[in-house]
């Protein structure tokens, strides 16, 4: 009988196309979100319940409302 080898292949960490285009991808949805809130009045923030200085907090992610 022959035996027979399989080969795995592990994924490496380090560099990856797909998580560079993530990382794309989400630093542009950031640049979005702080763009359009940035051109919103103290009164649009204030209707919608945020204040300036919420923008950055939410374009990352880390402030949810």
């Amino acid at each position: 009988m022959a035996a027979i080898a399989f080969r795995t292949t592990t994924v490496k960490s380090g560099f990856s196309l797909s998580s560079l285009i993530g990382a794309i991808a989400d630093w542009n949805d950031a640049r979005m979100t702080r763009n359009s809130l940035n051109k919103l009045s103290a009164r649009e923030l204030d209707d919608i319940g945020l204040m300036r200085g919420d923008i950055e907090g939410i374009a990352r992610g880390n402030l949810i409302r």
